[in-house]
């Protein structure tokens, strides 16, 4: 069975490193914050100033002016730092986030990232993400495995405008977890109840699978 978002959050924060600053994008990546590991501290910084993001406010808690770059209300943990936008940008392109985590419309197998234009629709815009795709160390994608049409995502080529080149670096679907190296998808785990079959048929771009792949465990 897919994954939900939640789930989607879930499996992703697995990959957070005690002592890592850590960049969400807007959708998916957001439900992060809500999924940290209590065992590690990790600082979430938000491009429109906020280094220190904690999880998603009850309404005790509630603050309309406490807001993330997708203007969704946020809380700030204990150590946190408000400033501008414009020394969270040189925080991003100074090369200071360790893990940027972003949805996309598409990635192809050399780590190529479609996010932020489909030519003819309302788009919001880049935002930041150009700038964290060329400024943090590491990148993770989150994103449905196929469009609602049932159209792949994971392309040989992105067909869509670019946001970055050769970047991504894992890939975190409603299916599969999976590592985007040497030109090629590596299938590294698979949803609960979802078999390898399913994920090669939805998945346009060279799959390499080596061996038996694992349930996802969280």
């Amino acid at each position: 069975m897919a994954l939900s978002r939640e789930q989607v959050a879930m499996r992703v924060a697995q990959e957070l490193k005690d002592g890592y600053y850590v960049n969400l994008g807007i959708g998916i990546p957001t439900l992060v914050a809500n999924y940290v590991p209590d065992d590690i501290e990790v600082m979430l910084q938000s491009e429109n100033g906020l280094l220190g993001m904690g999880p998603y406010p009850t309404k005790a808690e509630l603050d309309a002016d406490m807001i993330n770059a997708g203007k969704e209300t946020v809380t700030a943990a204990k150590g946190a730092a408000i400033f501008n936008s414009a020394d969270s940008f040189a925080m991003i392109r100074g090369g200071h986030v360790d893990l940027t985590v972003l949805g996309a419309f598409e990635v192809d197998q050399n780590g190529s990232i479609a996010s932020w234009m489909i030519p003819k629709k309302l788009i919001k815009g880049m935002g930041g993400a150009m700038d964290l795709v060329a400024g943090a160390q590491n990148i993770i994608v989150t994103m449905t495995h196929a469009s609602k049409h049932g159209d792949s995502k994971l392309l040989e080529a992105c067909t869509l405008p670019l946001t970055g080149v050769n970047c991504v670096k894992k890939i975190v679907t409603d299916l599969a977890v999976l590592e985007v190296k040497d030109g090629a998808f590596h299938l590294l785990e698979r949803a609960p109840g979802v078999s390898v079959d399913e994920i090669i048929s939805k998945t346009a771009g060279k799959l390499l699978v080596d061996g038996e792949v694992p349930e996802m465990v969280f």
